[in-house]
């Protein structure tokens, strides 16, 4: 009988102990704000002013998400990450507005020195 207690207590504590490991749920996911952060790096976020600004905001975000996790502040270090990945995502978004600007400009001169070349006239303002 008290072989039938111990085996019955040990058998309660693994169940509690495996309860408790299911408990903690799934880990923090740092793939999505890493994956913007790699994507802004890509689209040259660090050559445009204010996409760098947004960049290098993100980058510390996801350190201080990545160290909050590891204390085991899930929730802080989820919203922490959630706003790295915002502010990469961000700093894409500023990126790629610039080249359109800077395409944009590229081919106005290129219109503008076509029109010089052939002696078109000038458009009216």
């Amino acid at each position: 009988m008290r072989q039938f207690n111990i085996a019955t207590a040990a058998g309660s504590f693994l169940l509690a102990v495996a309860i408790a490991g299911c408990a903690s749920g799934p880990p923090v996911n740092k793939e999505a704000s890493t994956s913007a952060i790699r994507a802004a790096e890509e689209v040259g976020a660090s050559k445009v002013p204010s996409a760098s600004f947004y960049l290098q905001l993100a980058k510390e975000e996801s350190e201080n998400g990545k160290a909050l996790a590891a204390s085991g502040d899930k929730e802080k270090a989820e919203s922490m990450l959630m706003r790295a990945q915002a502010d990469a995502e961000l700093a894409v978004a500023l990126s790629r507005g610039e080249a359109d600007k800077t395409e944009a400009a590229q081919s106005m001169e290129r219109v503008r020195q076509l029109r010089e070349d052939n002696k078109l006239p000038q458009e009216r303002k």
